[in-house]
């Protein structure tokens, strides 16, 4: 966004921010900011939100805003953000990292990528960097469960020196990733049973799991040990998680606190309102 063209927006408010008293205080280019109240009160989730959803935003727009929120970081950076994600007393969630753990030929690159950002988020101090699985092809789901789990040793043991999880993410294959390989909570399960690393988790996405599984509190409290990290989104559409979609994710985050998780749950939805109202909202319904 041109930011000298930033114009000052009024927070739209629903009712369940309104409730909460959500808008408040400023932030935006040229002084021109937008006044947001903390609404996250009980801090039993850790929340953040992704990047990329905010792209209208700068990322320091995006700082300001999320620790006024009471937010405790921002998902899905490249190492060239940390500084910023810092300055603002924030941490960056998860780490970009690398695709196609399943397919052999592409594991030199992908290896070197989640090595790289392994190293550079343990020299912030941050927790997480992301694997994907990549998508089936050819490749035969025994053996791109061999592979992924070839690739994934072979990073492993930095993860553990360096005391960064490596979180493979659960995509749907039904709507937005068509022929991603790991689209079900089993192909997961395997992969990170078979590594067998702490430091080798699932990034579990809500959104993804209901399209392709549902169930999400049962998997939630069953594979409770290895889920590393959770993103939100509504559904259907992928945005606003209030009562315009089907999810009901204040029973979602109470059986995430009930698990003892201590790890982020980062919003990854694309808001259709007013992005910092929309944010704030969704900060309220998750602070069980």
């Amino acid at each position: 966004m041109n930011e000298s063209k930033l114009s000052r927006r009024g927070l739209i408010c629903g009712a369940t921010v309104v409730a909460a008293g959500a808008v408040a205080g400023r932030i935006g280019a040229q002084d021109e900011a937008k006044e947001i109240q903390r609404v996250v009160t009980n801090g039993r989730i850790n929340q953040s939100v992704s990047r990329w959803c905010y792209r209208n935003l700068s990322l320091d727009e995006l700082c300001q805003a999320s620790a006024k929120i009471g937010l405790k970081g921002i998902d899905l950076l490249n190492p060239s953000d940390f500084p910023t994600v810092k300055k603002y007393g924030l941490v960056c969630t998860m780490a970009s990292g690398g695709g196609s753990l399943n397919d052999k030929a592409k594991h030199e690159g992908t290896i070197a990528k989640i090595r790289e950002n392994i190293e550079a988020a343990a020299e912030y101090g941050f927790p997480n960097v992301i694997a994907m699985a990549g998508n089936h092809n050819d490749i035969p789901n025994d053996v791109g469960i061999e592979n992924a789990v070839a690739a994934l040793k072979q990073v492993a043991g930095l993860a553990e020196e360096k005391k960064v999880c490596v979180c493979v993410e659960y995509l749907n294959s039904r709507v937005d990733h068509p022929g991603y390989a790991f689209d079900n909570m089993a192909w997961g399960v395997e992969v990170c049973q078979r590594v067998g690393s702490p430091q080798v988790k699932i990034l579990y996405d809500i959104y993804h799991a209901q399209i392709m599984e549902g169930d999400i509190i049962r998997t939630i409290r069953t594979h409770k040990d290895l889920i590393g990290h959770y993103h939100t989104g509504g559904n259907p559409g992928r945005n606003e998680i209030d009562e315009t979609q089907e999810l009901y994710y204040p029973a979602i985050m109470r059986a995430i606190v009930e698990t003892g998780f201590t790890g982020y749950v980062a919003h990854e939805f694309v808001p259709k309102r007013d992005p910092l109202t929309s944010l704030a909202q969704a900060a309220k319904i998750c602070d069980v």
